[in-house]
């Protein structure tokens, strides 16, 4: 049996993303900026892959910017909004747990000169809202925070953080990475306070090398390519048309019977969760229901390192993650499992399993016998 736990990091895509994919690839196939009629028909596919995905925000169309994924879109809301409002300020927030994709932008910011606050969380993995509203000052020009957790799937309160940002500064702009939150989460940028909003395509079934940038009508931004001025001069480059269809029939199924799809989700994060209980040295980091992200369990063994237990269950056709994938170049102590005071001991011990719509109870099942089979040897192992 195989069991793909490993959702977080990237995702299979969905039949009808594939064939769209493909489409796109082998018939469609013309330059969205060419004048004849292969070019107008992809510039159509792009059209509606933006109106799919603005329709899930209750966004306007030309509010979505597409990127080459949730990298590149967070590289640009904040270099790209950071440059554009510096006469305004040079102050940032941040929080001590963000994705390398915010964190490193950050660092280049504070080589520029910017000021970069960067807020601690409690052991719920949420920022002190108290906190946030000291750190807002008047030349603070932008908040960004994550929506979900990468690592163990808090969620933090978006609507309260914004009220509070705007309350004391209107002008500070709040950027939200919402690459494990959207597709999981209903997202509403404008009732939420949102200015900028981040999403990668390969998280929601949809392929890689795409995702795109909400931008609110208004907000000052600077391109970062520079080029044949597609997309409103905002994004210069020939559009990747077979990424941006894929995204926008994933983000439309994401968000057809969603609900149901998020039960299901739930459903599977609860059980495991529950069924860790029936293994010895076990501390989850996760919280059940939607206390949580409804697709991210994190887990702590005691007396086993993670990367042997991760290449133990590969060996049984178990997929998961040892930390954010997008980091494991980077290896060291995760500053979320720190942040959230996790024991020191269990640092280097901890397992992430995220789910996707193709995942079932049936695995999850196989998932903790192989773990009571596994963990024993391995304990002794270490110790030995």
């Amino acid at each position: 049996m195989e069991a793909y736990f490993d959702n977080s990091a990237t995702t299979r895509v969905l039949d009808s993303v594939r064939d769209i994919v493909v489409k796109t690839m082998t018939e469609d196939y013309g330059n969205a900026a060419a004048k004849h009629r292969k070019g107008m028909i992809a510039e159509q596919y792009a059209k509606e892959a933006r109106a799919e995905i603005a329709k899930t925000l209750k966004a306007a169309d030309k509010e979505i910017l597409f990127t080459s994924g949730g990298s590149e879109s967070n590289n640009m809301a904040l270099i790209g909004t950071a440059l554009a409002n510096q006469r305004a300020g040079k102050h940032i927030i941040s929080t001590a747990v963000e994705h390398p994709s915010v964190y490193n932008p950050m660092s280049y910011l504070e080589e520029l000169g910017f000021e970069i606050t960067f807020l601690p969380v409690n052991h719920d993995g949420h920022i002190s809202l108290t906190q946030l509203e000291e750190a807002v000052r008047p030349d603070t020009i932008l908040v960004s925070v994550m929506y979900v957790n990468n690592e163990v799937g808090a969620i933090e309160p978006i609507e309260e953080i914004a009220r509070i940002i705007k309350a004391k500064n209107p002008n500070t702009l709040l950027h939200v990475d919402a690459i494990q939150a959207y597709g999981k989460l209903v997202i509403r940028p404008k009732k939420q306070g949102i200015d900028l909003l981040s999403a990668s395509g390969h998280k929601i079934h949809a392929p890689k090398g795409v995702g795109f940038l909400y931008i609110r009508s208004g907000v000052k931004i600077k391109p970062l390519i520079y080029g044949g001025g597609q997309q409103n001069n905002l994004r210069s480059g020939t559009e990747n048309i077979p990424g941006e269809a894929g995204l926008g029939v994933a983000a439309r199924e994401m968000y057809t019977n969603h609900e149901e799809k998020i039960q299901h989700m739930i459903a599977l994060k609860d059980h495991m969760t529950d069924r860790m209980s029936e293994i010895e040295g076990t501390v989850v980091n996760s919280k059940k229901g939607m206390e949580s992200a409804p697709q991210i369990v994190s887990v702590s063994f005691e007396g086993v390192r993670s990367e042997v237990l991760l290449h133990a269950l590969e060996d049984k056709g178990i997929y998961v993650s040892s930390g954010s994938a997008c980091s494991s170049n980077h290896p060291g102590v995760s500053g979320t499992l720190v942040g959230i005071g996790v024991s020191p001991k269990l640092l280097d011990s901890t397992i992430r399993f995220s789910f996707g719509v193709f995942n079932t109870m049936e695995e999850i099942d196989y998932c903790i016998d192989v773990l009571k089979e596994l963990l024993p040897v391995l304990r002794r192992y270490q110790r030995g």
